[in-house]
């Protein structure tokens, strides 16, 4: 039996990324691994503009403003955003500006719309508009300036990215409309359990329905890739060698049910008639002890636990980091939080637990709360969690008002 830190390194170091990319409208990019590096071809912003509703005017001529003492400037000129003076500045000049409008020439910073009263003088020949400034202003103030963001020719979005919403923003500021990116991994779902029936079957005495299918294609989906239910393979070689035969078509393989050491587990044995070589089996961990995990020349092959939570929390610490280097993605694990325990929990030494906790802020303080009973059949476990509790190896007893380490399930 090897430990969770074991296993993960020896799937990981297994896993070859995906080579074969796409390229797709950014519209269809969210969630997708960003398959080179996007280099910005221009500034952002592209020229000096406007951070504020105000007045552009030299800076040194606000020099000692105040509002029992204000400087009166001449309005020469409006600019709205999308235009451009066409008057240049000139000391005790000012021009009206609005947010996000190019700076005009001869101004260097932008008073607030707030620091100042608008006012008209009359003159025989026209009406002249002036404006009160109540406060000094220094060079650059309210100026966003060309290549604030981003300077051209900078790297924006880096190779092996999962695109969020910001990258897609960032295309579409740069003038990509399509976008490069690595493809979907295919992952073949396997169910195997002669206890095992169809969600719309009916039960009878000794028959369960197969929900491991359905979540693990969730969170296969969750995680970016293309989920491929192969449906149930009955507890005998002949079945699980043509269901295995057929998954092993697709970028990895999951087979849930069959690896424990029953008289009917015969997922192993079938794997490695298969030409499977097999990494390990078996894992230092609770839920999810029996998990076996083997390469089939290079389609990584994992056979998880069939009790439903101990399923559920293998995928999430073996096969989607697995599932994310296979997609070309950088970043591999989630967030794990501190928070305080809220429960006495005692464990056996020498395994890892994986608790499922409800985390909740209080008063700025992460809690940690278990869902109820811990067993590996309670489903609904993972239905209240929010979170995934780790315990390690060497600790026996975790009690109430203590830290504890949380994996965030978004």
């Amino acid at each position: 039996m090897i430990s969770v830190h074991q296993a993960r390194e020896i799937i990981l170091k297994n896993i070859l990324p995906l080579k074969k990319s796409e390229l797709i409208k950014i519209e269809s990019a969210l969630g997708r691994v960003c398959a080179l590096e996007v280099r910005s071809k221009e500034n952002i912003p592209p020229f000096d503009n406007s951070a504020m509703d105000g007045f552009a005017i030299k800076a040194r001529d606000s020099h000692k403003a105040l509002r029992s003492n204000p400087k009166i400037f001449k309005v020469i000129e409006d600019v709205a955003a999308g235009y451009t003076a066409k008057k240049e500045l000139k000391s005790g000049e000012a021009i009206r500006i609005m947010t996000g409008a190019p700076l005009p020439k001869g101004a260097d910073s932008v008073v607030m719309v707030e620091n100042t009263e608008l006012r008209a003088k009359s003159s025989e020949l026209r009406r002249i508009e002036l404006v009160k400034i109540f406060e000094e202003v220094r060079k650059g103030e309210n100026v966003r300036y060309a290549g604030e963001d981003v300077k051209k020719g900078e790297t924006v979005i880096s190779k092996g990215s999962i695109l969020k919403s910001g990258h897609i923003g960032m295309l579409a500021s740069l003038g990509f409309s399509q976008v490069k990116v690595f493809r979907k991994p295919q992952v073949a779902i396997l169910a195997t359990g002669d206890e095992l029936v169809q969600i719309k079957e009916g039960l009878k005495p000794g028959k369960i329905r197969n929900s491991n299918s359905y979540s693990l294609y969730s969170q296969v989906l969750k995680v970016g890739a293309l989920p491929i239910l192969l449906g149930i393979a009955r507890d005998n070689r002949k079945d699980l060698e043509a269901k295995i035969t057929q998954g092993l078509s697709a970028d990895m393989l999951i087979v849930s049910g069959g690896v424990s050491v029953g008289d009917y587990d015969f997922v192993k044995d079938v794997l490695k008639d298969l030409g499977t070589d097999m990494k390990f089996w078996r894992v230092a961990m609770k839920p999810g002890k029996p998990l076996a995990f083997g390469m089939m020349r290079r389609t990584p092959v994992f056979g998880l636990p069939g009790n439903p939570v101990s399923s559920m929390v293998a995928f999430e610490q073996f096969a989607r980091p697995a599932v994310l280097k296979l997609s070309g993605a950088r970043d591999l694990f989630r967030f794990r939080l501190p928070a305080i325990f809220t429960d006495d929990f005692e464990k056996k030494k020498g395994l890892r637990y994986f608790l499922r906790v409800i985390l909740a802020n209080k008063g700025g303080q992460l809690y940690a709360s278990l869902t109820g009973p811990q067993g590996s059949g309670i489903l609904k476990s993972m239905v209240l969690a929010n979170g995934i509790a780790e315990l390690p190896e060497d600790m026996e007893v975790i009690r109430r008002g203590e830290t504890v380490e949380v994996t965030y399930l978004e």
